[in-house]
């Protein structure tokens, strides 16, 4: 077997190992599940009528009239992007025990690839948040969302929302090789699950104040959630899609080299 065979093996095996910790510990996965869920229902019942008529025709699409029944084809793509982010806690935390509790030493005075600990966190998380992601639209069609896209537009969203998962992911993992407890884990990444809040997620843009617009229209979600929205409603996507893409390598390749970095630095300790 050549280096990268074993390498491929051995993060399988640390792949099989999280999903079966995920199995055993379905607490975690939960918790992070059940947060876009209520916010999804909070914005849709709660807040759905107000704000539907003041979007207005402002939402476009499906979305041009007032009511909650319309508000959550301009809502829902936000909160399944939501849904992404909020995985990112599950890694820091899951990284973070593994560096805490010692087996990574152990794992370093056995013959296995080492990066195999990383892939098979990064890839088994990945996993968990696109199923939580599935979830969250399943909910959201439960709830009256009626996106009108076709076979290839929904490959896209999928596609989208796996590239944002990994970006994501890597940022994690990063964020629980550095962190000293698995509470500060835990923590950290709670910025990210309300980013898109700061952004088109509840409202356009074009109604906020003018600094908070500005940070809005350039924050990494903005165009994400912009790009989900046409492609799941037909609404005007223009370079969104492509800001979106180099958002999700440089993402992926910072959060990359950021948790490389800190986990060769912690073998030297």
């Amino acid at each position: 077997m050549t280096a990268l065979s074993y390498a491929a093996r051995d993060s399988l095996t640390m792949l099989r190992r999280n999903l079966k910790h995920a199995q055993r510990y379905p607490s975690m996965t939960a918790s992070v599940v059940a947060m876009p869920v209520l916010m999804l229902l909070l914005f849709n019942y709660a807040f759905g009528g107000a704000l539907g008529a003041g979007i207005g025709g402002m939402a476009g699409g499906g979305t041009g009239g007032g009511g909650s029944d319309r508000y959550i084809d301009y809502v829902a793509p936000g909160i399944i992007l939501m849904a992404a982010t909020s995985g990112a806690l599950v890694t820091a935390v899951g990284i973070c025990v593994d560096m805490t509790e010692g087996i990574v030493n152990r794992f370093r005075t056995m013959a296995i690839s080492r990066a195999s600990f990383l892939t098979g966190h990064v890839v088994g998380s990945v996993i968990q948040t696109l199923i939580s992601i599935a979830f969250v639209i399943g909910i959201a069609l439960l709830i009256g969302f009626r996106p009108d896209a076709n076979p290839v537009e929904w490959l896209a969203v999928a596609g989208l929302l796996a590239l944002v998962t990994l970006a994501l992911t890597w940022v994690a993992a990063a964020i629980g090789l550095m962190a000293k407890t698995p509470e500060s884990a835990s923590n950290i990444p709670l910025p990210l699950q309300f980013l898109p809040f700061m952004g088109s997620a509840i409202v356009p843009t074009e109604s906020m104040p003018d600094g908070l617009r500005l940070f809005a229209d350039y924050q990494p979600f903005t165009p994400v959630i912009e790009t989900l929205r046409g492609l799941l409603m037909g609404t005007e996507i223009g370079n969104s899609a492509v800001i979106s893409l180099a958002w999700c390598a440089a993402l992926t390749v910072g959060g990359y080299l950021w948790a490389r970095t800190a986990y060769q630095r912690s073998a030297r300790r």
